[in-house]
């Protein structure tokens, strides 16, 4: 964790979101940890879920204030296990104030070799996820007058590249927020989605690319204006605003968050 990251997470209760209690899925790693993080510095207490055990445990034992986090391992497409997450992060943390839907992913190649399990494996880690995660935490947001979803999409569900299963999956959750946003209205939750670029994350496609194959990379970076990716810090800052008071008019929207990033992919449109 950097010097700032320890910073935030030594303000503690005096944070912007002190009291408040907020459910985010996919937080050990990556976006959904920088999520997670910048919560709990700012006060939040946090529940999240993610596959590996080891990754949780690694980020709960990073933490000043492990306490604030419940945290447990599941695989958030099995519908009975997210499920039971959310009704068990509610019963620990007293409530809910705010939700995230961070976990995604996707399986297969090109249209002529993925097969039905794979579109169907990408659609139920997306959609179908967010689909649960709302449906379970809304009565409880009604039950504290409200409260703000964030659905983390992507650009690529609306600037086209490989593969289709990924970016239809991530089109429908923009589709998803902005109908959902008109439902829950009358019960004061907002629902809106982020759409982050490519990210530069320590590990992940970008960062392998960008020291395995640096040519390769330049090329990418120039699908960004100022030649940069997007760093998962600043898309967790703007997903802290949509989930803060500073946004309380704001709701059926998707946020890009993409540094005016062109292609979604090295291989262009």
């Amino acid at each position: 964790m950097t010097d700032a990251g320890h910073d935030r997470e030594q303000r503690g209760a005096t944070g912007q979101f002190a009291g408040r209690r907020i459910v985010v899925t996919g937080g050990s790693r990556g976006l959904g940890e920088h999520v997670v993080r910048l919560l709990l510095s700012e006060g939040a207490r946090v529940a999240t879920c993610a596959r590996k055990p080891e990754s949780l445990e690694a980020l709960r034992s990073s933490l000043d204030t492990p306490a604030a986090l419940f945290a447990r391992s599941l695989d958030v497409s099995v519908p009975e296990l997210l499920e039971r997450f959310v009704e068990d992060a509610v019963s620990m943390l007293g409530g809910v104030d705010g939700v995230v839907a961070c976990a995604g992913g996707a399986r297969g190649r090109g249209i002529t070799e993925a097969s039905p399990e794979d579109w169907a494996a990408t659609w139920e880690m997306n959609v179908g996820h967010v689909a649960r995660l709302v449906a379970a935490s809304t009565p409880h947001l009604r039950e504290t007058g409200g409260g703000s979803i964030v659905v983390v999409a992507s650009v690529s569900g609306w600037k086209p590249g490989p593969q289709a299963q990924y970016g239809s999956a991530k089109a429908a959750q923009i589709h998803m927020v902005t109908s959902l946003a008109r439902e829950l209205a009358r019960d004061g939750i907002r629902v809106n989605a982020v759409s982050p670029g490519s990210m530069l994350i320590p590990g992940k496609r970008w960062d392998r690319m960008r020291q395995e194959d640096p040519p390769a990379f330049a090329r990418f970076r120039s699908e960004f204006p100022a030649g940069e990716l997007v760093r998962p810090e600043e898309v967790a800052d703007v997903i802290a605003f949509l989930l803060s008071d500073q946004s309380r008019a704001v709701t059926g929207v998707n946020l890009p968050v993409d540094k005016g990033q062109n292609a979604p992919t090295p291989e262009g449109y």
